[in-house]
């Protein structure tokens, strides 16, 4: 049991079970602390035998893995981003499309041990987003008494191999660029290089978020944008992307909530396209073939780190939540520090 935002209500709703059946009792309020108020309420309202059947629903009932799949997407909605929750979708439409759509209590750990390994030998990587994300959807099955364990964690995922992350140097970002046919493109892949923001926050950018006077980039929340840290941060400008992004301001008269970067004036770009326009520049580049838009990203990071910047400053610039994330170019840095102790 548990408190939940629905389509239809501004209000949050109680989300409960009897006999199997979902349903759902309104709060009466929009404040999430006020409706686990009434939540506590109203578990103590009801009477003993519902409260049994609700407990014991794990024995006797068990849901659908796709019934379960659609409650957890709707409690987890409000709190992800639109990416993350469609990623969840993808996950449960991997595993449902290997053992059905079966019930919760007949998930056994040999099933995810089968589906685990062979999706690995398939994709590593997408194996293991699989199993992270579903890990975290089965132990909220237990915390709501679906089932007593969670069979995901009765598993240990193989190791990944690991690499370091692709990236490009300067000349071949001019390279990729004169094979570019846009000048919007071109300006987004520049930025992209210089300032090491996300394709989705290049394409969201908008001109309240850009300072010419401190020569910052406040990568902003909204609304109709989240970035994947749920915080906002700054990154400063240097002079390519200054002049670029002035050349874009002199077009054409700007609102302060119109995005920077368009085919068409005041129409979002979609990634997809972005992510495909890129990947064919760099193949009429006769470039690695392993390049794509995010290696913009890891490029940033590499040529920082090339230079001797300190990891929790790249850390910082590129909105990691972690220093481990960071981490994955602290081998570029092998020769900075061998110069350090050659000083000795």
């Amino acid at each position: 049991m548990y408190v939940a935002k629905i389509k239809r209500s501004k209000f949050f709703q109680i989300i409960y079970f009897v006999d199997g059946r979902r349903k759902t009792h309104s709060t009466k309020t929009s404040d999430r602390k006020e409706a686990l108020k009434v939540l506590e309420n109203f578990k103590a309202s009801l009477n003993n035998p519902v409260q049994e059947i609700v407990h014991q629903l794990p024995i006797e009932v068990s849901l659908l893995l796709s019934n379960f799949r659609d409650e957890y997407l709707e409690y987890v909605h409000p709190a992800k981003s639109k990416k993350y929750v469609e990623s969840i979708f993808y996950s449960f439409k991997q595993f449902m499309f290997f053992c059905g759509n079966i019930p919760l209590n007949k998930i056994e750990t040999k099933i995810v041990d089968k589906f685990i390994n062979s999706t690995f030998i398939r994709t590593q990587r997408g194996a293991h987003h699989y199993y992270r994300t579903l890990k975290a959807a089965f132990n909220k099955a237990v915390a709501w008494n679906y089932i007593s364990v969670n069979p995901f964690t009765k598993i240990k995922f193989p190791k990944l191999s690991k690499s370091f992350p692709v990236f490009i140097s300067e000349d071949e970002l001019l390279i990729i660029v004169t094979n570019t046919p846009y000048q919007y493109l071109k300006d987004i892949f520049t930025v992209g290089f210089y300032t090491g923001l996300r394709l989705g926050e290049l394409i969201n950018m908008k001109w309240n978020w850009i300072d010419f006077f401190q020569n910052h980039i406040t990568v902003k929340c909204s609304d109709d944008f989240i970035t994947k840290s749920k915080k906002e941060r700054i990154v400063p400008m240097s002079e390519k992307v200054k002049t670029i992004l002035i050349n874009r301001f002199n077009l054409a008269v700007h609102q302060p909530g119109e995005v920077v970067f368009y085919r068409i004036k005041g129409r979002k770009l979609h990634q997809e396209t972005i992510s495909k326009q890129f990947k064919d520049s760099v193949r009429k580049s006769n470039l690695n073939e392993k390049i794509h838009f995010h290696s913009l990203r890891h490029s940033f990071a590499s040529l920082l780190a090339q230079k001797g910047v300190s990891l929790y400053i790249i850390k910082e610039l590129l909105g990691h939540e972690d220093l481990a994330t960071t981490q994955i170019y602290s081998h570029l840095q092998q020769q900075n520090l061998r110069d350090a102790v050659d000083r000795m």
